[in-house]
């Protein structure tokens, strides 16, 4: 009786670990780094999103100038830049690759080296280059104080500081809590900004923007917003969980194999096996031009209309790159060579397909298939909110659509599944402890 009562409290004591650490994330978002005081006019201007797809994974944090500012950026780009390290271009991290469990260790413990380093780079340059640009339109800077070299590397720091504390609280999430840590972060900044969304596509259409009593067609535009919004996030769960799969079978599997059920196995391929990553690697890259140009006085030159996703030739590029990465990163992901050299090893094979450069071949050439298909569908979903903004006038803090979401739905699937699996295993403990 015991045993079943306190079955699912492992279960609530990780939920509790979990709410408690994402409570801690939230409250420090809100505190500021030192010697500086945000202005009326900052807070103006941060309602035009000027940081964009970066402050989507901070949280908020960076058009705040939380101590948290970097939040879980650093980390991401860190963990790409060991991913592409490891492949034959550092012979120790590719050797640390393979060696199971403790390898994985050692990327782990210089990926966090390199975040940190890229951490302190990134919060150097937000802070000499919002100082020397927006000083008196941002910040209300400490009365008589002298800022030097020492005043923004110490400003630096600190940031940097906020970022190891929030890759700690993430470690906690994933080692004691639910779910993994550093997916739970991003997605919990990314739903911490739909209430403020729907406030403002509220005020648009029917709230304080409006002179007059709503119109017809105000109140049709909103309805459609929200229901269109509904039926994304249905077609991304959708999406999210399509697989093809590609069956498989056994040489030296026993005859007798064959009366208990199951005769082969199966290959399964996610139709978008690269997940969100392509649209982080486009958007990046576009970014660090019209970024620079953001802290540039004057008006944009030619180069904001050709990196700049919101207008024509910047879309068509920001989509093109969507397509190269997925490509790129699907079969970086996913090796053919390797899995038809472990199905010869294992003395399987696909129906109708001979072993080894045969095999490699046709998981290729359907790779290839779902890829077209995921990739296809990752650039409608990153033109949705784009697109939808141009038509419906949206302001910059409305985003229907768009990668955020599907990061939202597949954590959460992904901790579903998690969930599902610990509960399964705590009820077979139970059953075996009886």
């Amino acid at each position: 009786m015991a045993t079943a009562k306190n079955k699912y409290a492992p279960l609530i004591k990780g939920l509790l670990i979990t709410l408690l650490c994402l409570l801690v994330w939230r409250i420090g978002v809100h505190i500021q780094i030192p010697f500086v005081e945000i202005t009326k006019e900052y807070t103006s201007l941060s309602d035009t999103n000027i940081f964009g797809f970066l402050d989507i994974f901070a949280g908020g944090a960076l058009s705040q100038f939380s101590v948290l500012a970097l939040g879980i950026s650093p980390y991401i780009t860190s963990s790409i830049v060991v991913q592409m390290l490891a492949m034959d271009i550092i012979p120790a991290f590719k050797e640390w690759s393979e060696e199971g469990e403790s390898g994985k260790a050692k990327l782990n413990q210089w990926t966090r080296y390199i975040a940190l380093f890229l951490a302190f780079v990134q919060a150097l340059a937000l802070v000499i280059a919002l100082k020397v640009t927006y000083s008196s339109q941002l910040f209300e800077y400490v009365p008589d104080m002298e800022y030097n070299a020492f005043t923004y590397v110490y400003m630096s720091l600190v940031i940097t500081a906020g970022t190891a504390f929030v890759l700690w609280l993430s470690d906690q999430i994933t080692m004691y809590g639910i779910g993994n840590g550093s997916s739970l972060m991003i997605v919990s900044g990314i739903i911490a900004g739909y209430p403020s969304m729907f406030v403002s596509l509220y005020n648009q259409y029917l709230g304080e923007t409006v002179q007059y009593a709503p119109t017809a067609g105000n109140i049709i535009k909103f309805i459609f917003i929200v229901l269109l919004f509904i039926a994304i996030v249905i077609a991304v769960i959708w999406m999210e969980g399509l697989q093809r799969k590609i069956p498989i079978q056994y040489a030296n599997r026993p005859a007798a194999a064959k009366m208990s059920g199951k005769q082969g196995s199966d290959i399964p391929l996610k139709i978008n096996s690269a997940s969100v990553m392509p649209v982080i690697f486009a958007s990046t890259l576009l970014s660090l031009p019209t970024t620079i140009l953001n802290f540039v006085e004057g008006e944009s030159v030619w180069w904001d209309i050709i990196f700049n996703y919101q207008k024509p030739i910047g879309f068509a590029l920001y989509i093109v790159l969507i397509f190269v990465f997925s490509f790129f990163y699907s079969f970086l992901q996913i090796n053919p060579d390797k899995i038809a050299e472990n199905l010869k090893k294992q003395n399987a094979y696909i129906i109708a397909v001979k072993p080894g450069e045969d095999t490699a071949a046709f998981i290729s050439r359907v790779l290839f298939k779902i890829t077209l298909l995921g990739a296809t569908y990752l650039a409608v979903l990153a033109a949705l909110p784009i697109v939808l903004a141009q038509v419906f006038q949206l302001s910059a803090s409305v985003q229907i659509g768009g990668t955020s979401l599907m990061i939202v739905v597949g954590v959460a699937i992904e901790t579903v599944k998690q969930l599902k699996t610990q509960t399964q295993a705590q009820e077979y403990h139970g059953f075996m402890a009886e």
